[in-house]
């Protein structure tokens, strides 16, 4: 038994279906907020619902009581914490939002782990953590203590609160770095969806940084892979972790932290370039100065992951683009026809 929290997100969805296929029992936890455009979020769930081993309950993870009663009624051998307030714009706006889902949410989660002796807690953290570091490829070995914006505040927050429960509690904990997921079923705020969706009403997209973002874009299916792997090992303590040196991705707790990215940094023009390809059509671009709270380029050290797990990303920016298109012109067709 395995416990997703947003398994009606993307990621959340996807591993949902990977562990389903394995034959997996799957609970999914999912608020169904409104932050993006709910029929996404439903029309993943109804594809997970036409599987009976796939249990789900709609709930939100500051509901204290009802997270602690799911996991101590259930007893998952796993639990992997994708439930967040995503978007660094949005947290500038909406600052409460990301303090009451990705902290006080999580403490809950922490906590009914504890209670109920979780074998391995699995939970999602970001690239974001990075922040102001321009030393690439980014480490897990680096300093983390400069976030540029409140989600990655938060993030960084939880990887904090992990350590403190492994180190108190004995609680196995590991985080996963993600970096700028993209592919099949994504979310509509992120710079492939709304790029192919401007692209094919001949509007204009807005290209932050005259061009010059750099992304680790990570395709989906290689993230699900990791999340497989870590979620199969439980961590140990780190025996040779030294509190004069201390290393930010272990700890003498069962703790860990690893990145999981592609490792391959792809410039917004090329990505633009592989969606014109793939879609037949030039996109009209709007240059724009870079956006607060946002980094010009993100590069993952993947070391950890290969040496752990024999594992690092693989799928090209333009194959991975190209079962991008071939989804989202499925949905953009299958949408029409809805409102016909």
């Amino acid at each position: 038994m395995i416990l997703i929290t947003g398994a009606a997100g993307f990621i959340g969805y996807h591993l949902c279906q990977r562990l389903l296929k394995e034959g997996c029992e799957v609970v999914g936890l999912d608020n169904l907020n409104n932050y993006y455009d709910v029929t996404l979020k439903e029309a993943r769930l109804a594809r997970l619902q036409t599987q009976n081993r796939f249990h789900f309950h709609k709930v939100d993870l500051v509901d204290r009581e009802t997270i602690s009663s799911l996991i101590g009624d259930y007893r998952p051998k796993r639990v992997v914490n994708l439930a967040a307030q995503a978007g660094v714009r949005y947290s500038m706006s909406n600052p409460h939002a990301y303090v009451e889902s990705n902290i006080c949410g999580f403490l809950n989660v922490l906590e009914a782990c504890r209670r109920y002796h979780t074998p391995h807690l699995v939970y999602a953290s970001s690239s974001s953590v990075y922040g102001a570091n321009t030393k690439m490829p980014f480490s897990v070995n680096q300093n983390v203590d400069h976030p540029l914006s409140l989600y990655a505040a938060t993030k960084k927050a939880n990887e904090l609160m992990a350590h403190t429960y492994s180190h108190l509690y004995g609680l196995p904990t590991t985080g996963l770095r993600f970096f700028t997921v993209y592919g099949p079923w994504g979310r509509p705020d992120m710079a492939m969806y709304l790029f192919a969706k401007a692209i094919l009403a001949e509007e204009p997209i807005q290209v932050f940084n005259h061009g010059h973002m750099r992304r680790d874009f990570t395709y989906v299916d290689d993230i699900v892979e990791g999340l497989v792997r870590v979620m199969n090992r439980i961590p140990a303590g780190n025996q040779q972790w030294n509190g004069d040196f201390p290393d930010p991705g272990s700890s003498q707790a069962p703790f860990k932290v690893y990145n999981l990215g592609n490792s391959h940094p792809v410039e917004l023009l090329h990505l633009i370039s592989c969606l014109e390809q793939a879609l037949g059509k030039p996109a009209i671009k709007r240059f724009l100065p870079m956006q607060p709270g946002d980094v010009p380029a993100t590069f993952a050290d993947v070391e950890g992951l290969s040496k752990d797990f024999d594992f690092q990303p693989s799928t090209s920016i333009e194959e991975g683009v190209r079962r991008f298109v071939e989804w989202y012109k499925q949905w953009h067709e299958h949408a029409l026809l809805s409102l016909v």
